[in-house]
């Protein structure tokens, strides 16, 4: 590609560097020059426009862009019509953003005339939301540089839909927890489930006993259905041996891990039943502000594993704003019941 000054007269066909406008011509950047256009500019007194002209080879920029995004695009992930060498990436279902970060990262070091932007992995989508766009720099590309951008990339971006939609919620009570807490929580779990459609279809209010949250869980998978089972405690969980893990345990299901790098949200655990994941919530969860919870509760909600390294590697990023109403900010000491 050339880019540079070039005589009015020698710029019919050339592609415009920049908008230029003299007298009634108007000439837009990016926009070939046409014959009429040129000799209205000249009519004006333009000498000389900058202007680029493409070589052999070369791949204009929405050309470029155009086919860079479709070969980026996964399942559940459109691509719209590119414009000024862009093409953009929207959601074509609700679910969550899943990127393959080494093959992005792969498609911008190939060259710096070609860039791959995206929201950030596992973000929440909605039909329509624009989740990533492909920039070409310049006016085009050499296509020896698309060849190498196209063999780096793969389709590293789709959408994993909402999978799990029924879910039982179990509350553990002690003496001073007021109904009101707990029937709020249940709405602020409720408007949390609701973008991925999924409900709430059994609820219990059991003693903060390991026996009671056994009883409630067994039902919660036997009875209800469900397919994933949220245990809000009276008191956080402390230990391993704590009531919600004994209870979880006592169910005959299995504590996967206690703790995570994120705050608000480091005193979650997660465990199984079964093939039902179930959550022992911080109590930050009772907010509806983003906390640890969010992120485990979205990605189980897609049918996502979440792994032990995936938990610890939450860690980056993971210090999240915070909630005001918690009775011991961070910054002035922090029980084991507020996180």
């Amino acid at each position: 590609m050339r880019f540079g000054p070039v005589p009015i007269t020698e710029a019919a066909g050339l592609i415009a560097a920049h908008s230029v406008r003299a007298g009634d011509a108007v000439v837009k950047k990016g926009r070939p020059i046409a014959v009429e256009d040129a000799a209205r500019l000249a009519a004006a007194g333009i000498a000389e426009v900058v202007a680029v002209a493409l070589e052999p080879g070369d791949v204009g920029e929405d050309e470029a862009a155009e086919r860079l995004a479709a070969a980026v695009a996964g399942i559940g992930v459109t691509v719209e019509p590119p414009f000024t060498g862009r093409a953009n990436l929207h959601a074509a279902r609700a679910g969550l953003l899943c990127l393959d970060e080494a093959a992005i990262a792969a498609v911008n070091r190939v060259d710096e005339a070609v860039t791959l932007a995206t929201l950030v992995p596992f973000k929440p989508v909605v039909p329509g939301e624009m989740v990533a766009t492909v920039k070409i720099i310049p006016y085009a590309v050499p296509g020896a540089v698309l060849d190498r951008a196209l063999a780096a990339a793969a389709p590293a971006i789709r959408v994993a839909p909402y999978r799990l939609t029924r879910v039982a919620a179990i509350s553990t009570l002690l003496p001073g927890l007021k109904a009101s807490v707990v029937d709020k929580t249940l709405r602020t779990l409720e408007s949390r489930l609701s973008p991925a459609g999924a409900r709430i279809v059994g609820e219990a209010r059991v003693p903060h006993e390991a026996g009671a949250v056994a009883r409630a869980l067994r039902d919660a998978v036997e009875r209800d259905g469900a397919e994933l089972a949220v245990v809000f405690g009276a008191s956080a969980i402390a230990d391993r041996r704590d009531v919600i893990p004994a209870g979880i345990e006592a169910a005959g299901g299995i504590v996967d891990h206690l703790g995570m790098p994120v705050d608000p949200g480091n005193l979650l655990l997660l465990g199984h039943l079964g093939q039902v994941p179930v959550i022992g919530a911080p109590g930050c969860a009772r907010s509806p502000k983003e906390n640890g919870f969010d992120w485990v509760l979205q990605r189980l909600l897609a049918g996502l594993p979440v792994t032990r390294d995936d938990i610890v590697g939450f860690g980056v990023g993971g210090l999240l704003m915070e909630i005001v109403s918690r009775p011991q900010p961070r910054d002035g000491g922090e029980s084991a019941d507020d996180a």
